[in-house]
């Protein structure tokens, strides 16, 4: 069947450049798990495209399979019109092939030279490696991106996210990749990173290289990509012209379903004061903070990188300690001296980083639900695994968590998934307060309205929610009241009706609202 067809975009021509990789047929399953089936993919020189698909879909699989970590079931990979096989992620970067992720795959304790020509060093005629070819032609590499402001002897570690991938470039350019596949690679970038980023993929596509660009934000893809592919369920479901395709319908292809209102809808009910800080401060991070969040209102907080948001957030959750002020809980002054004295209180804090901070890798989904709810599911000090999967099965299926059991280790499921899981182990210790640190941090668009559809359930149930947000639309489209930072401190709050782009972004330089 013609899927592209089915999905009402008409099914292009081939016209222009031959692709340079092909995948065709391409199907691969796991214990339990059907993770692609019959996919194809076309990646063409001096192009982008956008792969475009639910957390789940299959994307990370077929990038695993591209770069030779796993193995397809069936189909076919072709390089220059030549069937290739990749039987490890050596044999895939011999083939120019290479991958640039949201958190780049590098060594920190190398010096940038060290990470370009890793593997492939100049040699000597001794066989050594000769350190100052090396670092030459590191240089040359970065001159020819416009990163000549990276020095080739700095320690990676030193650098920021934003020069750790120009480094993950330089590396693909030292080899004269053809084809470079960004998985979610501005994640964790700055307005101005992104910019300098998008700049770097114009430079490559001048270069002829043929470019696979994952990301969740429409926005970026609207912006760069030339071409688009939809996954769903691990099947392709279709693949155009980008200028051919409106967002409705590439949503409509992603989910299965028309998502016409991803924000809620619903009028919030604002009832009496839970949370009251005042004169919060800390040494080194905020100043002088303070707000009220009340019963069943969602309050969000906005700010640039380095605003403060995150650390106001971990102080309030005991995570670290203040220098000054006073946190109120429903009229009682509180003073959490650990995250465990925050979450006795009826505070509960869900982290940006949810594979390293919010769930525990290599255990089950049943376990990192019940983890902090222990006192309910044990009993005399043994754990009671009936009650333990109790507790779980209750929480996941109200967030509609979407596993092949229970059982299944909390590694396997995707970013949406897994933020599911996080969520499920807080509402289960009925908080008064929930802080949600960029909740939907790449999570694709059905997620998004999921969660986003679950916060306002959770304030309509009465709970008070503090979201931290970059993405300007979520904070303005999910809120009740807008708290905006600048260097530390609370530089306005905006109530509905100031609700605007322009107020948000002139209090998040520091200057009044309009």
């Amino acid at each position: 069947m013609d899927t592209t067809a089915q999905h009402g975009i008409a099914k292009e021509e081939p016209t222009g450049p031959a692709p340079r990789l092909t995948l065709s047929g391409v199907s691969k399953s796991f214990p339990g798990v059907r993770a692609l089936h019959n996919v194809s993919l076309s990646l063409y020189p001096g192009q982008v495209t956008a792969l475009i698909g639910e957390n789940g879909a299959g994307k990370s699989t077929l990038v695993k399979i591209m770069t030779g970590i796993y193995q397809p079931d069936a189909g076919t990979i072709s390089i220059d019109g030549q069937a290739v096989t990749l039987p490890s992620a050596h044999a895939a970067f011999g083939h120019g092939v290479t991958a640039i992720h949201q958190e780049t795959v590098l060594f920190d304790d190398l010096s940038v030279a060290e990470n370009i020509f890793l593997g492939h060093a100049p040699r000597t005629r001794l066989g050594t490696i000769d350190w100052r070819t090396m670092r030459k032609h590191a240089r040359e590499v970065l001159d020819t991106m416009h990163a000549g402001h990276i020095d080739a002897d700095a320690r990676l570690k030193d650098l920021g996210i934003a020069n750790k991938h120009l480094v993950a470039v330089a590396r693909a350019m030292s080899i004269d990749a053809q084809i470079v596949i960004m998985d979610e690679p501005t994640a964790a970038l700055s307005m101005k990173e992104i910019e300098e980023l998008f700049l770097l993929i114009e430079f490559l596509k001048e270069e002829r290289k043929a470019i696979l660009f994952i990301s969740h934000k429409f926005d970026e893809i609207y912006r760069i990509a030339d071409r688009y592919t939809v996954f769903r369920d691990g099947e392709m479901v279709g693949q155009g012209l980008i200028k051919d395709a409106g967002q409705s319908q590439i949503v409509r292809m992603m989910v299965g379903r028309s998502v016409d209102h991803i924000f809620p809808q619903r009028k919030a009910e604002i009832g009496a004061p839970v949370l009251s800080v005042s004169g919060l401060s800390h040494p080194t991070e905020f100043s002088d903070i303070g707000f009220e969040l009340h019963e069943g209102e969602i309050l969000g907080f906005y700010g640039l990188v380095g605003a403060g948001r995150s650390e106001v957030m971990q102080a309030i959750s005991g995570i670290t300690r203040i220098s000054g002020g006073t946190i109120t809980l429903e009229g009682k002054v509180i003073t959490p001296k650990s995250a465990a004295d925050s979450i006795e209180a009826g505070i509960v804090y869900v982290p940006e980083e949810r594979g390293k901070q919010g769930v525990v890798i290599g255990l089950p989904i049943f376990q990192n639900v019940s983890l902090p709810s222990l006192k309910r599911t044990s009993k005399s000090g043994l754990l009671r695994l009936s009650d333990e999967f109790a507790l779980a099965r209750s929480y996941t299926e109200r967030l509609d968590l979407r596993a092949s059991s229970l059982s299944q280790d909390v590694g396997t499921l995707s970013g949406g998934n897994q933020q599911k899981v996080v969520l499920g182990k807080w509402l289960a210790m009925n908080p008064k307060v929930m802080i949600l640190d960029e909740p939907t941090r790449g999570i694709d668009i059905g997620a998004k309205a999921e969660i986003y559809g679950l916060m306002r359930a959770l304030a309509d149930a009465g709970v008070a929610v503090l979201m931290i947000s970059s993405d300007m639309e979520e904070v303005i489209g999910v809120s009740d009241r807008i708290a905006v930072m600048h260097e530390g401190q609370i530089s306005g709050i905006l109530d509905k009706e100031q609700f605007s782009q322009e107020n948000v972004l002139l209090l998040a330089v520091g200057k009044p609202a309009n």
